[in-house]
């Protein structure tokens, strides 16, 4: 029933066309492979999917909720690449290529369907059209002869530019699913998505490019020796996620103490977190600048509690500037005293700042965060949970007759599509 769910969640966030797409070349290669004289090298079938399978299984999630396998995505590239295997020429087609790797994820997804984690259909969905990409460049042209009897370099730069042609189409494909489910411009979330896809990118399809050619000479054995290096990184990134899920949580159960003290009202850092982030998504900012400005966002009250009474309504929206700049930079005293987070507390420290002074054209040196939760801030202040129409629109005109100076006009802006995307802010 999960596995069903997250079908039907993917048809209404737009990731719809993306796991049709690969559903439908899916079911081509399957009928053709299938087919009598359709499946061929069925040994090298076989190594090649319990390597994808396996490295299906080990899956992980990559910052920004992205889901990923590294390990899964080398090997069929490497299987979509493979020219020659052990000495022999290869002779199984794009489409069996496809075929295989689509058994090879169902069955790496079972584990994970038993242990009702099911991922989402669309990261699987496009390594296969990926792959399928990949395969039909390489195995349906001139290519794979030519790659097969060439000197090593030039075979091996022929495979890397072809690997990253199609990584530029998975960072258009995720984008394209990103967008229409965040409600955010295509751009901006492009540009994030490919510098996202870099790291991890780069690694990967090195590592599927050095299996195919290693292949030729050292058949399956090639696969778990070059895939060692990205083993090890993969687990790297897997500690790495999970301490940075566990500081997450931390900060946001920290965020609460201001509500629980009777500073703000209850679930303000949450909104203001939210909703800061999707203007800064909105605008471009890069998933690192984002997880920034989301533990900045959810700690900028955080200074209230040196107040000896509470804002009414903890609305720092209606305090003098004065006090709203003492908020701030005790808070940033706070976030300092941890010894981990200085540019969270930069950003705290500069969110009462107003985006430029009288006389001067920009205050350049106040971060984009700081004026994105300075926007966000006093949005929430003025609307709260009271999402009517009205009093959403009265906000929005409120912020728009300070963007001579208090607030940037940019992220006003951004707030205002964002908002007008968005029915929960």
């Amino acid at each position: 029933m999960t596995a069903v769910r997250r079908l039907l969640d993917a048809g209404t966030s737009g990731s719809f066309v993306v796991v049709a797409g690969a559903a439908a070349l899916a079911t081509v290669a399957m009928v053709a492979t299938g087919s009598p004289g359709g499946f061929v090298s069925p040994w090298t079938a076989l190594a090649f999917g319990t390597f994808i399978a396996f490295g299906e299984v080990v899956r992980i999630t990559l910052p920004g909720g992205r889901d990923a396998a590294p390990i899964a995505l080398a090997g069929a590239l490497a299987y979509a690449l493979l020219g020659r295997y052990d000495g022999h020429p290869t002779e199984h087609s794009a489409l069996q290529v496809v075929a295989v790797v689509t058994v090879a994820m169902l069955v790496g997804v079972v584990p994970h369907v038993v242990a009702r984690r099911a991922p989402a259909p669309d990261p699987l969905a496009r390594r296969l059209l990926v792959v399928g990409f990949v395969a039909v460049v390489f195995r349906s042209t001139p290519l794979q002869e030519w790659a097969s009897s060439a000197k090593g370099a030039a075979a091996a730069l022929t495979m890397v530019a072809i690997v990253a042609t199609s990584l530029g189409v998975d960072a258009l494909l995720a984008a394209a699913v990103r967008s229409v489910a965040d409600g955010a411009p295509y751009l901006p979330v492009l540009r994030n998505e490919a510098r996202a896809l870099v790291g991890i990118g780069s690694a990967i399809g090195a590592t599927g490019a050095l299996i195919a050619l290693a292949a030729t000479i050292m058949g399956a054995w090639a696969l778990p020796v070059f895939v060692i290096p990205l083993l090890l990184t993969q687990f790297a990134f897997r500690r790495f996620a999970a301490i940075r899920a566990t500081s997450l949580q931390t900060i946001r159960a920290l965020s609460r103490v201001t509500e629980l003290g009777g500073y703000t009202e209850t679930d303000h850092s949450r909104r203001v977190s939210e909703l800061a982030v999707a203007v800064g998504r909105e605008i471009g900012m890069s998933d690192s600048a984002l997880l920034d400005l989301e533990y900045a966002a959810l700690m900028h009250d955080i200074g209230q509690l040196s107040l000896s009474e509470p804002i009414p309504g903890g609305a720092t929206v209606v305090a003098a500037p004065m006090d709203q700049r003492r908020i701030a930079e005790l808070g940033a005293e706070v976030i300092r005293a941890t010894g981990v987070m200085d540019e969270v507390a930069t950003i705290v420290a500069q969110q009462a700042e107003p985006y430029r002074q009288a006389h001067q054209i920009e205050q350049t040196d106040v971060p984009l965060a700081s004026r994105i939760i300075k926007v966000a801030n006093a949005y929430d202040d003025l609307v709260g949970d009271n999402l009517e129409a009205t009093r959403r629109v009265e906000a929005l005109e409120r912020l728009r007759l300070g963007m001579a100076y208090e607030y940037d006009p940019r992220v006003v802006d951004s707030l205002a599509r964002t908002v007008g995307r968005a029915s929960r802010f």
